[in-house]
């Protein structure tokens, strides 16, 4: 599994001692550890980094699925690992409901939490990849025409062009080069890959407007 060479695995908890534990463990596979001691100490001064969140659930203060649900409503998407040292069904519940990348319970082997931030590491590369698509294809969209547009809707929905020629009151000759001219704009040679890519980019919007 590769990671980014950039990615910075986020370390909050309250315990000097543990802290200590999960940086070397951090280290051993060369990424880069960041400590903080409080949650609000994270969220004051979290710039974006990528990579993952390891936190301790129970802290003075706000405890980590506190701060996992904080980062929620901020819409920060950073993935979080809780560690937890009494994990029962209730917290697990919570923790799935607030969309953390795992929950482990101490005492944990080493190779337990590497895995788990491995993953999450990784799955936060997938997401800031398909982010950075999705603008790119909003980006497109824009850059369309209001027929171009008309013709985009009409390919996504599975319309031919004699439909939307007939839909759109235009020869199927317009059709055909409003069609090749937002294939162009679009970037894409395929249709699948087109449909495949606005209708990913619509519901990355529908998640993060929370509808």
């Amino acid at each position: 599994m590769q990671v980014q060479p950039t990615a910075t695995v986020h370390i909050v908890d309250d315990d000097h001692q543990m802290r200590s534990l999960i940086v070397n463990i951090v280290r051993s596979i060369n990424l880069e550890p960041r400590v903080f001691a409080s949650a609000d100490e994270f969220v004051r001064d979290y710039d974006g980094q990528p990579g993952c969140l390891v936190s301790d659930f129970k802290m003075p203060g706000m405890d980590g699925l506190e701060l996992l649900e904080s980062l929620n409503s901020l819409g920060i998407c950073l993935p979080c690992i809780l560690i937890t040292g009494h994990a029962d069904v209730p917290l697990a519940i919570r923790a799935m409901k607030s969309h953390a990348a795992d929950m482990i319970e101490k005492p944990f082997l080493p190779q337990v939490l590497i895995e788990s931030i491995l993953k999450a590491v990784e799955l936060d590369r997938r997401n800031r990849d398909s982010s950075e698509r999705s603008l790119e294809i909003g980006r497109s969209i824009e850059s369309l025409t209001p027929r171009e547009k008309e013709v985009l809707e009409g390919v996504v929905s599975g319309m031919a062009n004699k439909q939307m020629a007939y839909k759109m009151d235009v020869s199927t000759k317009t059709i055909e080069v409003h069609r090749r001219n937002m294939m162009q704009k679009m970037r894409f040679h395929s249709v699948a890959e087109l449909v495949t890519a606005v209708t990913e980019h619509r519901l990355l919007q529908t998640e993060n407007s929370g509808v």
